[in-house]
């Protein structure tokens, strides 16, 4: 099992989306895990290093096909510390049916064997870190009138604790969905600063609605005019309502990995930027008569920002992805592009798993203090072999 302290990253992440620091490129290969094939070297227990660490789960990943965010939090468990991801690589092939084309003489064999195409993959990387306070409750009695007051005081550094820990696992659940956004993004563009501009191509997977707009209509909007023009936002309903229906059929498009996926609407999430869906709201809605017939998909999730606010609140800003990712071969790629406006993605492609959060105390009798310890561990996880498809203006 590996296990990263990341007190550092969380505090550079913590800046970003709270005191308004400026976003920085973030390394998100030690926080979210993709999967494995087989155990590792670090695949023992964290005491004498040499006990196997037991699967805690297994998840075997199956569905019945009938055609046709963000809350990330999935489990958590006591025990094992390995989720085990179980499904079908490909779905068997159509052969000949020879009932109905019998030859005088022949053999029909009926005994060959045909193994299912099953992949497995193992998620064992874990995040950690602890929220720390010192609480002197007998020191601070001068300062309260009775047992009430202080009781109010000592509660309000509890919760104080409470929220900073809160707040950074939301911080962790928006980077393991960013994670997502980068590789879907960098899967259909490689080398956007020389080959392939963001602003000259749409790909299948990252949808670029100002580019398909502009070529469809013949005309040059801006990134800047989008969110305050109808029609565009029409369009952009249009189309991201298209790609709802394009994930529930049975496909290899929608995944990075080629995988035969499909994606029923009870198991798609939808994120996206709360400006987009604002401006569609005030600009769009507001002046139609039939507003059912241009409305965004229901069940859409939004976010203020994807990493940070910087300090104006600029959509250059809160629409901007810039991390580094792990590519799944050992290397690591990065991306940064502004104009991100949303994701669908099925609800398997990004998730917390194994979350555990605990409280231990320490009491230092001599100065009369006691030290609060609240401890966060869990696995943020990607799955690019299930679907998802970035939607995006430049």
């Amino acid at each position: 099992m590996k296990i990263t302290d990341l007190y550092p990253i969380i505090n550079t992440i913590y800046g970003e989306c709270v005191d308004g620091d400026n976003i920085v490129t973030e390394d998100l290969s030690n926080i979210v895990d993709i999967g494995k094939a087989i155990f590792d070297a670090t695949s023992v227990d964290k005491f004498v290093g040499k006990l196997c660490d037991h699967i805690g789960k297994v998840v075997v990943d199956t569905r019945v096909y009938s055609g046709a965010v963000p809350s990330l939090i999935k489990d958590a468990w006591q025990y094992g510390a390995v989720k085990e991801k179980i499904f079908m690589h490909r779905l068997p092939a159509a052969e000949t049916d020879t009932t109905w084309g019998l030859v005088n003489g022949q053999t029909y064999s009926q005994d060959t064997f045909t193994q299912p195409d099953v992949e497995v993959k193992f998620f064992d990387q874990y995040v950690c870190f602890d929220i720390t306070l010192s609480i002197a409750d007998k020191q601070v009695k001068s300062a309260f009138d009775n047992a009430t007051q202080l009781n109010s005081f000592v509660s309000m550094i509890y919760n104080s604790i409470e929220t900073a820990l809160t707040s950074r696992l939301d911080q962790l659940i928006e980077r393991t969905l960013n994670n997502l956004i980068a590789a879907t993004i960098y899967s259909e563009y490689p080398d956007p600063g020389n080959t392939t501009p963001y602003a000259a191509a749409s790909g299948i997977r990252a949808v670029n609605l100002l580019y398909l707009y502009n070529q469809a209509y013949g005309t040059s909007l801006t990134a800047a005019q989008s969110f305050h023009t109808p029609e565009f936002l029409r369009y952009a309903a249009y189309i991201i309502d298209l790609y709802k229906t394009r994930l529930s059929k049975l496909s290899t498009l929608f995944n990075i990995e080629g995988i035969e996926r499909f994606t029923p609407a009870e198991r798609m999430k939808m994120v996206f930027l709360g400006e987009f869906v604002s401006a569609s709201k005030s600009f769009l809605y507001s002046d139609t008569f039939h507003e059912s017939f241009v409305r965004l998909p229901d069940g859409i999730e939004t976010v203020p920002y994807w990493q940070g606010t910087g300090s104006t609140y600029a959509t250059s800003y809160t629409s901007e992805i810039n991390l580094e990712f792990d590519d799944g071969n050992n290397g690591k790629n990065a991306v940064n592009i502004a104009g991100v406006i949303g994701i669908m993605f099925d609800e398997e492609a990004a998730g917390v798993s194994c979350l555990e959060r605990n409280m231990t105390m320490h009491r230092n009798d001599r100065a009369q203090f006691q030290n609060v310890w609240e401890h966060m561990k869990a696995g943020y996880y990607n799955d690019f072999s299930e679907n998802a498809v970035v939607f995006f203006v430049a």
